[in-house]
């Protein structure tokens, strides 16, 4: 079965790398700043992408009272996010604070689209922390308890 990160996720995804990707061709203590960001955010974007976004796909379907076949790919996924949770959300710290040495730079060279860039990327990870990792947490809890494999 294919994995299927929501789309509005992922362009979501794809609209902060653009801006990160920006905020590093900025130059000066802002580009420096948002290399940091970079470095902390790509990997776990990655992690994100692998294996806590995807379950998310399965959420229509499931709302309807549907349980696609082959859910064992889906469960070791929400399986791995439950057991490293607690270091995603520790890589949320780590992102949140390079993301505050971001927008104070930004703030003082009066770059005040990367002060709300800031702002967006820390709604984001709380939207992640708050909603959709408990909801891919969630699911393969459901698929559990529907008996899947």
């Amino acid at each position: 079965m294919e994995f299927m990160i929501p789309k509005s996720l992922k362009l979501e995804h794809e609209e902060l790398h653009t801006e990160l990707v920006e905020a590093t061709k900025a130059g000066g203590q802002v580009a420096e700043a948002a290399r940091v960001v970079a470095k902390a955010l790509h990997p776990h974007f990655i992690k994100e992408e692998e294996y806590a976004l995807p379950p998310l796909g399965l959420l229509p379907a499931l709302a309807e009272g549907r349980v696609p076949p082959g859910m064992a790919d889906f469960l070791r996924m929400t399986n791995r996010l439950k057991v490293n949770l607690g270091q995603m959300l520790q890589e949320h710290q780590v992102i949140l604070a390079a993301l505050g040495n971001l927008a104070d730079a930004a703030k003082k060279e009066n770059q005040m689209a990367y002060v709300r860039f800031t702002e967006k990327l820390t709604q984001h990870a709380q939207t992640e922390e708050e909603v959709l990792y408990p909801a891919a947490i969630l699911i393969g809890e459901y698929l559990k308890l529907k008996g899947s494999k």
